[in-house]
């Protein structure tokens, strides 16, 4: 497992810095990827992860590494679902939003039942995913930081492509990701980490 996702994350790695579109965003893109995968790898013994997270953090690391490479508005898998289903954008930032919530909603929902950070399973959902907004939000404050300081990487790293709407969509979009996780996921979570010799508190 641990093989095969290194071999994953650094072959995604080396192909998105290969010629990208822009490689400023390239750079700002990539780095919570690079960031994570340090993480990842300083805690793997003292704090091993789940399949289940160390699988979805994988995940988000290639959303971020392929729309990286290609830039948001113009990933190809984006413009592909533009043209079936005749809409005016590519939205392959709307998967990155998604995925900003489904995958930091299942990572925040480990570290809080292994820290045991909650007795009621309702506060913790509420939680997880006011931090998943929260996560987003300050994300579009990043966004809007870059912007404001080079004019040259603006266009490409925000990806709005003339959407007013972006933002709150942003975090709509995140919202969902998170709320969907919790209801599809965390029974699987849950097996996994009882496996691994966690009480989940039910």
């Amino acid at each position: 497992m641990r093989i095969a996702w290194i071999v994953v994350f650094l072959g995604v790695l080396v192909w998105s810095g290969i010629a990208p579109k822009d490689f400023v965003t390239w750079c700002l893109e990539v780095f919570p990827a690079v960031l994570g995968g340090v993480i990842l790898w300083f805690t793997r013994e003292r704090f091993p992860l789940t399949t289940l997270v160390y699988a979805l953090i994988l995940v988000h690391c290639v959303i971020l590494m392929v729309g990286g490479h290609y830039t948001y508005a113009e990933v190809p898998i984006g413009e592909w679902l533009r043209e079936t289903y005749d809409g005016t954008r590519n939205d392959y930032d709307k998967i990155g939003h998604f995925a900003q919530g489904f995958i930091p909603a299942i990572i925040a929902r480990e570290l809080t039942i292994r820290l045991q950070v909650f007795n009621s399973v309702a506060w913790r959902n509420f939680f997880i995913v006011c931090f998943c907004l929260g996560f987003s939000a300050f994300y579009e404050l990043i966004e809007w930081w870059v912007a404001l300081l080079s004019d040259e990487a603006a266009d490409a790293f925000l990806g709005t492509q003339g959407y007013v709407w972006d933002t709150q969509s942003d975090m709509g979009w995140a919202l969902f990701g998170a709320l969907l996780a919790l209801l599809l996921l965390s029974r699987m979570h849950d097996r996994q980490l009882r496996d691994n010799g966690f009480i989940v508190a039910s």
